[in-house]
């Protein structure tokens, strides 16, 4: 492979570090640049990776025009997603966004349309789509082990998205607390909230198992926090053509966070099919399941996620490497689908009824 240079453009969402961290460790690959209006928010990247003071930007033309790079990890506010991969791809780089897509159906679709003649890559991180049982779910399930998927369950969260930084560094309580009023997650108008931050993890992994087939309705409730402007709990059903309903849980203020100690409920997926079912929790060793054949509930061990396809940066520098595309849940027409279950869930909170699915 040859030598990537990658560029981080905005330190809003805490998956910027490790990313940065993949980058870091990659052999192919370097830090070239990094891009935040605030210094102080790229100081612990700086620090944790010896840059020098030459690669860190507080202008965004000034970063670009120190390139040229060829890879940029965009981890803006949802809400700055479109705007941001509107001004990147006229540089002839390919892009990497945070999750989720964006913040709008119609932002999703401006970012798309800025890449579509570039010739470059457009990447959407889901980390769950990095996690070894949910990759062996999808397997069982496209080698028939549970028949045709008729519905998905998820539930999933963390314990507030102001409780740990990069490497999942935690952050008191106190701290947390004192962040909250300035901080974009707790903004509508920034794309915050818990619905939009973790239910595209069900949508939009739930289109992948689901081989990209989208619900015909979606109605959803939140919760309502006094003197907290976005939701911190959202339950969406959705309804498929063949009739059957999936849900979708996001959770904000789970007891304790999944990468450290499951909580209950379980974060992951529950995936029922006409044959059988599979349980696939967050980080586990090993998926659950039941067949006609075997009824009982029996554990299957995790597949080893195979090179290439381990962590975001090694499989984002693979596609650009041998001039791919995108699959599953990074593609942009799988994370566009999760956008409108998504979309469809905060107009459908909004008015208070089931709605059909946006466009």
């Amino acid at each position: 492979m040859a030598r990537y240079r990658v560029v981080g453009i905005s330190f809003d969402h805490m998956h910027m570090g490790d990313l940065l961290r993949e980058v870091f460790e990659h052999p192919n690959a370097e830090i070239a640049g990094l891009y935040h209006p605030d210094r102080a928010r790229m100081q612990s990247a700086v620090e944790n990776f010896d840059l020098p003071e030459d690669r860190v930007f507080t202008d965004f033309d000034t970063c670009m025009a120190a390139g040229p790079y060829d890879l940029a990890i965009l981890c803006s506010a949802p809400a700055d997603h479109a705007d941001m991969t509107e001004r990147l791809a006229p540089h002839g780089v390919h892009i990497h966004v945070e999750k989720p897509f964006a913040d709008t159906t119609d932002n999703a679709r401006r970012m798309i349309a800025a890449m579509e003649n570039t010739g470059k890559v457009l990447a959407i991180n889901w980390p769950l789509a990095w996690v070894a049982s949910h990759n062996t779910a999808k397997r069982l399930i496209d080698e028939g082990w549970i028949g045709d998927l008729r519905e998905v369950h998820f539930y999933d969260g963390n314990r507030g998205p102001l409780y740990h930084l990069a490497d999942k560094v935690e952050v008191s309580d106190k701290e947390v607390e004192r962040q909250k009023p300035d901080s974009w997650w707790y903004k509508k108008a920034s794309g915050g909230g818990s619905l939009l931050d973790y239910m595209g993890y069900g949508a939009t992994l739930g289109t992948w198992f689901m081989g990209g087939e989208a619900p015909v309705e979606v109605t959803c409730t939140i919760d309502h926090t006094p003197r907290v402007e976005v939701d911190q709990h959202a339950v969406a059903v959705c309804r498929y053509p063949w009739g059957s309903l999936s849900k979708m849980e996001t959770r904000w203020g789970t007891f304790s966070d999944p990468w450290t100690t499951q909580p209950q409920p379980t974060c992951g997926f529950v995936l029922v099919g006409t044959e059988g079912t599979i349980a696939s929790p967050d980080y586990a060793e090993a998926v659950t399941v039941q067949t006609r054949d075997r009824p009982e509930r029996h554990e299957i061990p995790v597949d080893p996620l195979p090179e290439g396809r381990r962590s975001a940066i090694e499989y984002v520098l693979g596609l650009i490497e041998r001039g791919g595309a995108p699959d599953g849940p990074l593609s942009p027409e799988i994370s566009l689908t999760g956008q409108r279950i998504v979309d469809t869930a905060a107009a459908s909170a909004a008015a208070k009824r089931t709605m059909e699915l946006l466009p």
